[in-house]
């Protein structure tokens, strides 16, 4: 019994030695840890997690978890009687910037009435468009973007279409915000014999309208993204980064020339948008900024 006791203490003592010398090898084992991410200027267009705030999900929740993936700064799509999602312009800021991100811009549009168009008397509208800009001022825009426009019947309505643009800038600018069009792929068709988006590219005034071009879009609708940034230099202040499903999962959108020729295209934000999912929204939305984050094309900031 007494050899015994010995032996014991004589391990112990050896062991004891042993973990002081050498104490990781007497920790419990670790999960390995997630590897930190890089930090990078990057928005999300909220539309992204549209069936998480549809289905009555907590905004506040919501915009929590998109900053603690990364996301630096929220794009709107939800202006609607003078309200963001339902909060005051003053609420919605204070919300977004109490979780760590900043609001950059949002979509929103006002259509002209046939009456409008024919007569090119935008009165109405652009009263509305005080009231709307004031609203986004107080929520802390940067950038109001025009989302969509239907392909009009002649010349002479897209015509009216880009004198109404350059007055809602003109506005825009007088008030510290910038106005902009987002595309998607039926700009590319032709208006008479001139394709949409070249018109209004040569019919708006660059000071008073840029462009938020929307990648995929571009690439859907047969064109190179490069070719425009190499036509219409600095023409094109925000990229909405988008593909197929999750970004840089299809391969079909040349990710690396585009942000190559970033300088080219004058872009200052970048404004991730995913608008299908091949896995829950949340995942979707998190593997669709590691592959931005990941992505040594992509600067930290294109801020200018």
């Amino acid at each position: 019994k007494l050899t015994n006791m010995i032996m014991k203490n004589y391990l112990l003592t050896v062991l004891t030695t042993f973990c002081l010398t050498v104490p990781q090898a007497c920790t419990t084992p670790q999960s390995p840890q997630k590897k930190e991410k890089e930090k990078k200027e990057v928005a999300i267009q909220l539309y992204s997690v549209r069936d998480l705030i549809n289905n009555g999900g907590d905004l506040n929740k919501i915009l929590k978890d998109l900053a603690d993936m990364g996301y630096t700064s929220v794009e709107a799509a939800n202006y609607n009687d003078g309200k963001f999602y339902g909060k005051t312009p003053q609420e919605f800021k204070q919300m977004v910037e109490t979780n760590g991100m900043k609001v950059l811009s949002s979509h929103t549009s006002h259509g002209l009435s046939d009456k409008e168009l024919s007569s090119g008397d935008f009165t109405e509208a652009l009263a509305w468009w005080d009231q709307c800009i004031a609203d986004h001022k107080a929520a802390g825009m940067k950038y109001i973007v025009a989302p969509w426009m239907d392909v009009p019947k002649t010349l002479k309505d897209l015509e009216t279409y880009c004198a109404y643009y350059n007055e809602i800038g003109k506005r825009c600018k007088q008030q510290g915000l910038s106005f902009g069009y987002h595309n998607h792929a039926h700009e590319f068709q032709k208006v008479e014999d001139k394709v949409m988006y070249d018109y209004m590219l040569e019919h708006t005034n660059p000071e008073y309208v840029f462009f938020q071009m929307d990648l995929y879009w571009v690439v859907r609708g047969q064109n190179s993204p490069v070719d425009y940034f190499n036509k219409y230099p600095g023409r094109f202040k925000i990229f909405h980064v988008k593909d197929h499903r999750e970004i840089g999962q299809s391969g079909m959108v040349g990710f690396d020339a585009i942000f190559k020729n970033a300088k080219t295209a004058g872009v200052n934000y970048l404004v991730a948008e995913i608008e299908g999912y091949s896995m829950p929204v949340e995942e979707s939305v998190e593997v669709s900024l590691d592959y931005l984050l990941d992505a040594p094309f992509v600067k930290s900031s294109y801020a200018k």
